[in-house]
């Protein structure tokens, strides 16, 4: 049996890794903190023209009409470009659910929450999947609340009284909510990775006492501890993402694993990262934070380590 993602899956990511990396660069990321929306623009825009918004969305809707194993893949790397754009809420969560060309193509930008948490970029996208309904942003009390990564835009959203576009069934709210687990997830892998690729560098050319620091035993030691929380926490997720796609029984017990791992090693590679960069790394002025503050944003999303390991605990037991 061949455990591994196809030829097709792995040059559809590096499309969307490529596209990014022109489209989002840090500078994209930054002016997202103070722009209008807190978007992205043209990267927005650029994913939707080459289908990457509309994987999941069926191809009579006009998307590509695959899984959560394709998805997989393009929400790791949203991650790794910390992208200001409701990537997971909208091409996991939302567009499968609303279907049509419009979101397919990222015309109509949905974003959805699960539970209690707060819907990301709520005053901007069109359509909203909150409280087990569907609405247009329009007919809902929108309510902008602060937020700890200023490129990832959170408001209150109350659908009392909005008009649904269709009402979820239980099946469908819990599908939805482990979309959005398994996607966070998979941002989460991509933004430690960033981290880590950012501080290997850092350190590589930092120098003191004459030699680069990332010669010091200390930071090779946090560097390596980064390395390991990664390569356990990005198998999880790529098994989650597979138990989901062919609708698994244990599915949700996959995902709860697979975030749980991923939000911890975020955390522990965001900590390192900050250690091994220094005072550096607590300036404003330098690009980390914006890493770190997306990955300690999505740690907590759609349910933190811990209430991700009671479930797995309540399965268990």
């Amino acid at each position: 049996m061949r455990f591994a993602f196809t030829d097709d899956q792995l040059a559809f990511r590096d499309a969307v890794r490529d596209l990014l990396t022109r489209e989002c660069p840090p500078g994209v990321v930054r002016a997202a903190w103070s722009n209008a929306d807190g978007r992205s623009g043209g990267a927005w825009k650029a994913l939707g023209e080459m289908g990457a918004l509309g994987v999941m969305v069926a191809e009579e809707h006009g998307g590509l009409g695959l899984t959560e194993l394709d998805a997989v893949l393009l929400a790791e790397e949203a991650g790794r470009a910390a992208l200001p754009d409701p990537f997971v809420e909208h091409t996991l969560a939302g567009a499968p659910l609303v279907a049509t060309e419009e979101a397919a193509s990222g015309a109509v930008t949905v974003t959805a929450a699960s539970g209690r948490d707060l819907v990301p970029w709520a005053d901007s996208a069109d359509v909203l999947v909150v409280g087990g309904v569907v609405v247009e942003r329009g007919t809902a009390a929108v309510d902008p609340r602060p937020a700890v990564d200023g490129a990832r835009r959170l408001a209150a959203v109350e659908v009392a009284g909005a008009p649904p576009l269709r009402t979820l069934d239980p099946t469908e709210r819990d599908l939805t909510a482990d979309r959005l687990a398994l996607g966070y997830a998979a941002q989460l892998v991509g933004l430690a990775a960033r981290m880590l690729d950012t501080t290997v560098a850092y350190v590589s050319e930092r120098r003191q006492f004459g030699v680069p620091i990332g010669s010091f035993q200390a930071l090779k030691h946090h560097l390596a501890d980064s390395r390991i929380a990664l390569e356990f926490a990005a198998p999880l997720v790529y098994r989650a993402a597979y138990s989901l796609a062919h609708r698994d029984p244990d599915a949700p017990v996959h995902v709860s694993m697979a975030k749980a791992q991923a939000s911890d090693a975020a955390e522990l590679v965001a900590r390192h990262a900050l250690q091994c960069h220094g005072a550096i790394g607590y300036s404003d002025e330098h690009d980390l934070h914006m890493w770190m503050k997306r990955a300690w944003a999505l740690a907590a999303a759609g349910g933190d380590a811990s209430w991700h390991r009671e479930r797995v605990a309540r399965a268990i037991l």
